[in-house]
């Protein structure tokens, strides 16, 4: 997913397209950029505090406020996912996929709201094929959501080419992560948990999706 500081400068840029010239052009800053860098922070902040139907909502007053920003707020639809809004959500990657096409996680989200709201076979047929995700083991993980790929392909690519010890730890947060989504969208509970707990203890990162798992496994209630 793209980092937060260009998802700010893309959002601001759409504020301005809206309009903010004017102010500009005065030289002062337009009151709304405040405004939508509150609603960005505050639904973030909500999300890690485990409300994700608050940070949906925080997430859905941003875009009332700039309509431009909508395409970019993945994590708006990782929220809506956690809140049950899963056709919102889905909506939500679909649109994203429009401004960040070679994303396989918004691939695997997209997926993981289809499941939701049909059914698995209904996910796969709309999986949104994905070219040009170098990140390692981000090919892999599009082949498993396909239904091409296995578990333990996704952990052979996550340790291949001798990883540094840091790179090996977020390369597993990530792998591990998606395969207990995955696992937990084909009703294996048990091993949904072995995963995410993996991603967010044992392998744990403080990036967003590292955070992710992390919320995860307390909505779920899950320990190991």
């Amino acid at each position: 997913m793209p980092s937060r500081s260009s998802l700010i400068v893309t959002i601001l840029l759409g504020v301005l397209l809206l309009g903010g010239h004017d102010a500009l052009i005065q030289g002062e800053e337009p009151a709304a950029q405040a405004d939508v860098n509150h609603w960005l922070t505050e639904g973030e902040r909500l999300f890690f505090a485990a409300d994700p139907a608050a940070a949906a909502l925080a997430f859905d007053h941003l875009i009332a406020l700039s309509p431009a920003a909508a395409p970019q707020l993945w994590q708006r639809g990782i929220a809506l996912f956690y809140s049950g809004r899963f056709i919102d959500g889905r909506k939500q990657f679909e649109l994203h996929q429009t401004v960040n096409p070679n994303d396989v996680e918004n691939a695997a989200w997209h997926f993981l709201c289809v499941a939701r709201s049909e059914d698995l076979a209904a996910a796969r047929a709309a999986l949104i094929p994905i070219a040009g995700d170098a990140r390692v083991p981000m090919r892999e993980i599009h082949a498993l959501f396909a239904g091409s790929g296995t578990a333990e392909d996704v952990l052979a690519a996550a340790e291949a080419d001798h990883p540094s010890p840091a790179d090996r730890r977020d390369r597993l947060c990530y792998a591990h992560l998606y395969l207990g989504l995955y696992e937990e969208a084909l009703g294996h509970v048990e091993l949904a948990r072995q995963s995410l707990v993996l991603a967010a203890v044992d392998y744990r990162m403080d990036h967003y999706m590292g955070r992710v798992a992390q919320v995860h496994i307390q909505l779920r209630g899950w320990t190991r």
